[in-house]
């Protein structure tokens, strides 16, 4: 016996196999989550002192990956005394929204997060 609603007046109660009745909801719950939409986010990690081609490569990465309809997190660390020159980082997300800009829009704007400097950028819906 398998108790249905237990707070019904008076208490339902079915007669059938228990181990079927969970094995049942459990392939239920299976199957609800593979229609769950997830967000797919792919990170680029740059450094304040980045070389123009190790710039260029993490770029061209970000632009694959927008392209393949992932949202991309542009992180930039900041290490050691680099944190003295916060303003070169904010020069640096500047060049890579520019860089981006053609394939992507600004979901959240980049902004300090202690050592790290994060923006999110949302791939472009083409018609």
């Amino acid at each position: 016996m398998v108790e249905i609603a237990g707070k019904a007046s008076p208490p339902v109660v079915k007669m059938m196999n228990y181990g079927k009745f969970i094995y049942e909801k459990n392939k239920k719950e299976k199957a609800a989550k593979k229609k769950q939409h997830t967000n797919k986010a792919k990170e680029v990690k740059f450094h304040v002192n980045i070389d123009t081609h190790d710039y260029q490569y993490k770029c061209n990465h970000a632009i694959q990956f927008l392209k393949k309809g992932y949202k991309v997190k542009v992180t930039l660390q900041f290490r050691g005394r680099e944190m003295a020159h916060r303003s070169l980082g904010i020069e640096l997300m500047k060049k890579v929204t520019l860089e981006l800009q053609e394939h992507s829009t600004i979901e959240t704007p980049a902004r300090l997060q202690g050592k790290n400097m994060g923006m999110i950028l949302a791939p472009l819906i083409r018609k």
